[in-house]
């Protein structure tokens, strides 16, 4: 029989990148709202981002997530359409003036891809990189050849596909802001605002569904912001209207909200990060208890806690694990294309029950393999 998270609703233990689980409660929640919600004769997917209650919805969505990251006064929360991906471009577009170059930290696939976007409008300097480990750890301060002039310093804080994470953001040189791809490790622990200029986060990894991001910038930065841009590519115009431009993705927006509420339901992110770290402990107490025949990619002081990789002897091995696993109800756990091998997401929603279930599999695997 599969092993499910929930036996009544039969939910099978989905360990994928993104778009990835999210809090059964907050389905619940979307379900019992999803014909009519709170009353007003209609569903969120029907209800006009005009009208009151969309108001209410996306006004509780920012303030939940201040509350959570204990966003400062003068940070501006916006919701915005095309994922991660526009960002890696309009990053670049509203906060570097002509020619001036950014620096960036490159630690695995989706740092490059927002070096490509942003060398699209404008030099680039890549502060220190790992790419010739694949990238398996994450670089030291001390490593990081800094341009005091850099529009900004851009890193990502996590990496999904070769699984490393920042433990401590770097520091920049004084007056250059810092500029942070949370994406897969958003409101996972928490993290001091105050220090970057802009952070933002596709929500469909950790805090919602596809379909919008977060965008927390410091309202100074604004005054960088070139005339002439597109409307919906304007960070000030986006910001000026609070994400009402034009007609936002409500749906997710919605579903952001709740996610954001059962966090601080929880106890909030240092309360998050606990479960986190613990669930993360689990499946590594695994690996390093069997590195003849597990071995993690990431160096261990560098370890992501959202993203866990690792290989077996063989790709055969590997190709076995993934079936067996799924015959057991442990779903998306093939690795990348670009890393191979396995990787398991353990994102703030995961149960520690798809867990235990994961490191119980992992380890009558390897007594009947090794």
């Amino acid at each position: 029989m599969p092993i499910y998270t929930d036996a009544k609703t039969q939910r099978l233990c989905n360990f994928a990148a993104g778009p990835a689980v999210l809090p059964q409660a907050v389905l619940e929640k979307a379900r019992d709202d999803l014909l009519n919600y709170a009353g007003s004769g209609m569903s969120v997917l029907e209800m006009s981002h005009r009208s009151a209650q969309f108001e209410d919805i996306i006004n509780r969505a920012e303030a939940d997530l201040r509350a959570l990251y204990n966003i400062p006064a003068n940070y501006k929360v916006m919701f915005l359409q095309g994922g991660a991906n526009l960002q890696f471009g309009m990053i670049p577009m509203n906060l570097r003036a002509k020619d001036v170059p950014i620096d960036v930290v490159l630690t695995g696939n989706w740092a490059k891809a927002a070096i490509k976007e942003a060398k699209k409008s404008g030099p680039v300097n890549i502060a220190a990189t790992t790419e010739s480990s694949n990238f398996n750890r994450i670089p030291d301060q001390s490593e990081l050849k800094l341009d005091p002039k850099a529009a900004y310093l851009y890193f990502t804080a996590n990496e999904t596909i070769q699984g490393v994470e920042w433990r401590t953001e770097p520091v920049p040189p004084a007056g250059v802001p810092l500029v942070c791809d949370a994406s897969s490790d958003f409101v996972s622990r928490p993290l001091d605002i105050s220090k970057y200029g802009l952070l933002y986060a596709g929500a469909q990894k950790n805090a919602g569904p596809a379909g919008v991001a977060v965008v927390i910038l410091r309202e100074d930065l604004l005054a960088r912001v070139p005339e002439g841009l597109v409307s919906i590519l304007d960070y000030k115009v986006m910001a000026d209207n609070k994400s009402l431009y034009n007609t936002p993705p409500c749906f997710s927006i919605y579903i952001v909200g709740l996610v954001a509420r059962w966090l601080l339901d929880l106890g909030g992110l240092a309360e998050v990060a606990k479960r986190n770290q613990a669930k993360a402990d689990v499946i590594y107490s695994v690996i390093d208890g069997e590195p003849g025949f597990f071995k993690g990619h990431a160096e261990k002081g560098c370890r992501s806690r959202m993203n866990l990789t690792f290989r077996l002897p063989s790709e055969d091995l590997e190709k076995k694990f993934i079936k067996d696993a799924a015959a057991e109800g442990l779903l998306e756990l093939k690795g990348h294309r670009s890393v191979g091998g396995l990787r398991a997401s353990l994102y703030n929603a995961q149960p520690m029950s798809a867990v235990e279930a994961l490191a119980g599999f992992m380890k009558d695997f390897q007594k009947k393999n090794g």
